[in-house]
């Protein structure tokens, strides 16, 4: 006789998962860590670059597409610019959106979920798992571009310390909350490219709202729909992360995997 493991105990399922998209897993780290070191090397060159702010100041609607807020040349206002507010958010959403849609039903299409299904594992272990795996996943890009930002003092480039710890953590939040809803999406449907597909518009809504809020008026109040807003855009690498806000992007993420786990129980594995 078969003896259940619990979601939290055994972890197989993810273990598995993990270590095949170790590759992935570390070239995007590996990836994301060369780009910050050469942003970071680069800011001592335009910190004093007074043309960056009039761009910024005189094409506000613009500057606002690619997070752009504040001053230009200032140490957080270099790092929103280039990583914080868009590169690295993409990346992140990159990474979990992607495993979200496959490791349910994009293995379901490839005929890999039914031996999976098939195991002493309960379908709410199997999601559990795999969206552990998720989050895990989505942790090296966040921490190793932390640590490249902590050398930006040899360069000219200081933030609070506390301030990026939260930071780092809003953004693996953020991962979790769109790659449980396409988790969700993909156990609801039993489609990797409606899970990908319908996942990356909200996404894409989701950061344009936070990004044009600040500059049209009339979007302002609607801030507050988007994770992206309690992630990166109520100023976290200079204030922190708000307790509230992390606990926002948690409900968030959990509610994802409580849909997964409803909807995981209705799909129909071949």
């Amino acid at each position: 006789m078969h003896t259940e493991p619990t979601a939290t105990g055994s972890l197989q399922v993810a273990g598995i998962d993990l270590l095949l998209r170790r590759r992935s897993m570390i070239w995007f780290a590996v990836g994301m860590g060369v780009y910050a070191l050469v942003v970071i090397a680069l800011y001592p060159t335009f910190k004093d670059d007074s043309g960056l702010d009039a761009f910024a100041s005189n094409s506000e609607t613009m500057a606002a597409l690619f997070g752009i807020s504040g001053s230009l040349t200032s140490p957080v206002g270099w790092l929103n610019a280039n990583i914080y507010s868009n590169f690295l958010p993409l990346i992140v959403l990159l990474v979990t959106i992607g495993y979200g849609g496959a490791c349910l039903a994009g293995q379901n299409e490839d005929g890999t979920l039914g031996p999976v299904v098939a195991s002493p594992l309960s379908r709410r272990t199997i999601a559990v798992q795999k969206f552990v795996a998720m989050t895990l996943l989505a942790i090296p890009v966040c921490v190793i571009t932390a640590l490249c930002v902590v050398v930006g003092r040899n360069f000219e480039l200081t933030v609070d310390y506390g301030a990026l710890a939260g930071t780092t953590v809003a953004l693996v939040l953020l991962g979790m909350v769109f790659g449980g809803l396409a988790m969700a999406v993909g156990a609801a449907t039993g489609s990797r490219g409606a899970a990908v597909g319908i996942t990356s518009a909200v996404a894409a809504a989701a950061y344009l709202l936070n990004s044009l809020a600040p500059v049209v008026h009339w979007l302002h109040p609607a801030r507050f729909a988007s994770p992206f807003f309690y992630a990166i855009g109520d100023n976290q690498l200079e204030d922190g992360l708000p307790l509230a806000w992390a606990g926002i992007l948690l409900g968030l993420a959990a509610a994802t995997l409580l849909a997964t786990l409803a909807a995981f129980t209705r799909l129909d594995v071949d």
